[in-house]
């Protein structure tokens, strides 16, 4: 069977216009794995409420990052798929779950292709409800609805692979050589508190107490707190890091329910305020610098830092396109592509 890969990232407006945030915006909240509550009540908040009052703040963040090229996110994804391309022999297809690069069109350019046989490969390194479990329902929804000939597996959640994880470290350990930092703040992007209970497999285990993420369970495999925080320990384990000179947060809240804790915000300002003059912070939620990292980390988070005292704010790059990360994401695939078995 001739195999394709499938790289899916999260997607953007076609443009920082308001009408196409719009767009975007409505597609990407009226997910019910974003926006996990009855259709009835997600209609009203998203079309009710948010997308007559968020799109235009959203459009004017989006503006200030936009590259000449397109979306940052765009431009980086598809950079990613043609290095990856050129050291892979088998089709590389790129899609967003979200906006005009659809899934389904990336599928298509594979079977055009003659592919019978797909290796989907979300590009996120932690599983979560809003990421990896709705590009893996949504493909196989429309696989089986448009391409019933196709056999499809996915790669699972990489978060703890010893090679991603020396990749990762590698990285934040060169973009900082040189730097002078007190604090390396690893800021994960935020999901609610019942997104973490309604994918614990045991119905049990996930209480968010602070000692759970810490006992084994078979519940780490789809908690996506336990996964940002044991990325946070491995790399800090790599890099050798003191305990009380890195911690972790969460960033990019929604709504007024309850969402994963520590908030990036509010940590910024209290290290800020705790005298903390150098910081340094990293996004290992995300493979790609996006509209969160750019603008809500390197902009806002830098000026809330410099609001309460702050002097030097370094953050670090995404993966991106880096040549490391390109060779280990290579690597996978040409694992999977000899052995049948997805490796990653």
């Amino acid at each position: 069977m001739k195999k394709g890969i499938l790289l899916v990232n999260l997607g953007s407006p076609d443009t920082p216009k308001p009408k196409d945030v719009k767009r975007y915006l409505g597609e990407f909240l009226m997910d019910e794995r974003v926006i996990d509550v009855p259709k009835w009540a997600r209609i009203l908040l998203v079309k009710g409420i948010i997308l007559n009052t968020r799109p235009k703040a959203s459009a004017k963040a989006y503006q200030k990052i936009w590259w000449d090229e397109g979306s940052p996110l765009i431009v980086i994804s598809e950079r990613l798929q043609q290095k990856i391309q050129e050291q892979v022999e088998q089709p590389v297809a790129l899609a967003m779950r979200y906006g005009s690069m659809s899934i389904k069109k990336g599928l298509q350019e594979l079977v055009d292709k003659g592919v019978e046989e797909v290796l989907l490969f979300p590009l996120y390194p932690q599983f979560a409800m809003a990421t990896t479990e709705t590009i893996t329902v949504l493909a196989e929804e429309l696989r089986q609805e448009f391409f019933p000939q196709l056999k499809m597996e996915s790669v699972p959640a990489f978060y703890n692979k010893p090679d991603y994880i020396e990749v990762l470290a590698n990285s934040i350990k060169n973009h900082l050589e040189g730097k002078t930092y007190e604090h390396l703040l690893f800021s994960y992007h935020g999901v609610p508190e019942r997104h973490i209970r309604k994918s614990d497999i045991t119905k049990s285990h996930c209480q968010i107490d602070g000692s759970c993420c810490r006992t084994q369970s078979a519940a780490h495999e789809f908690c996506y707190r336990h996964q940002c925080y044991e990325v946070t320990r491995l790399v800090g384990e790599k890099l050798g890091l003191e305990p009380g000179t890195f911690s972790t947060s969460f960033q990019s809240r929604l709504g007024f329910d309850p969402w994963l804790q520590p908030y990036t915000d509010r940590t910024i300002e209290r290290l800020g305020k705790q005298g903390i003059k150098n910081m340094a912070i990293v996004t290992p939620a995300f493979v790609s610098d996006c509209l969160e990292t750019l603008e809500e980390i390197a902009m806002e988070g830098e000026e809330i830092f410099h609001e309460v005292g702050g002097e030097n704010f370094t953050t670090v790059p995404c993966l991106n396109d880096d040549k490391a990360f390109v060779s280990l994401l290579s690597n996978w695939i040409n694992e999977w592509v000899s052995s049948e078995m997805v490796t990653a």
